[in-house]
């Protein structure tokens, strides 16, 4: 019987252990490493993984340790000066602790904004021209998936986020990035240089990826219009000559508001017209939506009445028909006073 629970315990330890990610992190090109021996000098350093993924370690052959964690490269280098008969298996100590983690190149396809070749981790200029402090347990927050969605632009409100797929070594894994959202933990892996990551594209707008948070944009910059009423330039209404920022999720009559589109003497005002055009980044192709000024404010229930708005979009305020009227009676008028001067 205990022997039979002793099985059963096992089997849980095994299923457990294979459920539970690792954390640590893999080896890239680039990455530098110190080896520490006891009474091998010969073999200490700091050394950097070359382009093939290897160590190049004195006295021996290049040690392959792209995609390793660094307890992994120690196991394998205590082999290799073993099996060199470089040292005895009762003597050897061998140490092996990341320095410098480098910066990495990945691919992120599918429903994101940048979808590319992304660059992360980035070395600062410091940290390029300085030689690597050697302190162990250094820790690069940017070499994981969710760095790398962000740095492709953020997903877009199409994407499936529960079902991103990871390719490393042509093993394709499925990870769900959902926690992300919802403050529930989620398995945000640790990459290597040449991983490939796909979005997969729900074909269906979810609203509540129109957020900032950290696999979605922080902000967009729109280009705001106000020329007349209800104030007489750009400059009075607080409109830049470059684009406004908003945050991610801002919609179409925030963009109306910030421009100054908004308020003052109702009657010449709440019929004011907006246009909102967009551009397709891919296409090249614009789409404009045309709506009352005062309907946007009080009247908008849906996503097509007020959608959110897009990077590089621009909103545009036209007058209302009063102020028409009147700026065409103060037209035809105006040449009144010089002609009465001429007469006299």
């Amino acid at each position: 019987m205990l022997t039979l629970k002793l099985l059963i315990f096992n089997s849980i330890l095994a299923t457990l252990s294979l459920a539970t990610p690792c954390l640590a992190l893999p080896l890239s090109p680039g990455d530098r490493v110190k080896v520490n021996i006891p009474e091998g000098e010969e073999f200490n350093g700091i050394f950097e993984v070359n382009l093939n993924g290897d160590l190049e370690i004195p006295y021996i052959s290049p040690l392959p340790v792209l995609g390793l964690e660094p307890e992994e490269v120690q196991n394998n280098l205590t082999t290799v000066l073993i099996d060199g008969a470089f040292f005895q298996p009762s003597f050897l100590r061998v140490n092996i602790s990341v320095v410098q983690w480098a910066p990495i190149v990945v691919f992120v396809s599918g429903a994101t904004f940048l979808p590319g070749r992304v660059f992360i981790n980035e070395l600062s200029p410091g940290e390029k021209t300085q030689p690597p402090v050697p302190v162990a347990g250094q820790y690069p927050p940017n070499r994981y998936l969710a760095a790398a969605i962000r740095d492709a632009g953020g997903v877009t409100p199409t994407a499936d986020i529960k079902n991103v797929q990871l390719i490393r070594n042509r093993e394709t894994r499925i990870i769900n990035m959902s926690g992300v959202l919802t403050g529930e933990p989620f398995e945000d892996v640790a990459l290597i240089a040449g991983d490939r990551i796909i979005v997969p594209d729900s074909g269906t707008m979810h609203n509540d990826l129109v957020r900032p948070s950290q696999i979605t944009p922080t902000g967009v910059k729109v280009f705001l219009s106000n020329l007349t009423q209800p104030s007489t330039s750009n400059a009075s209404s607080g409109v830049g000559r470059d684009a406004t920022s908003f945050p991610y999720g801002a919609r179409f009559s925030q963009a109306v508001v910030a421009a100054n589109c908004a308020g003052g003497t109702r009657g010449t005002n709440a019929g004011r017209k907006a246009v909102l055009a967009t551009t397709e980044q891919l296409t090249g192709k614009t789409t404009y939506i045309e709506r009352n000024v005062n309907d946007i404010l009080m009247h908008s229930t849906n996503d097509t009445n007020n959608p959110f708005l897009k990077a590089n979009d621009s909103v545009v305020c036209y007058d209302s028909k009063v102020v028409q009227f009147r700026d065409i009676i103060q037209t035809i008028l105006a040449p009144i006073p010089i002609l009465r001067d001429l007469l006299k």
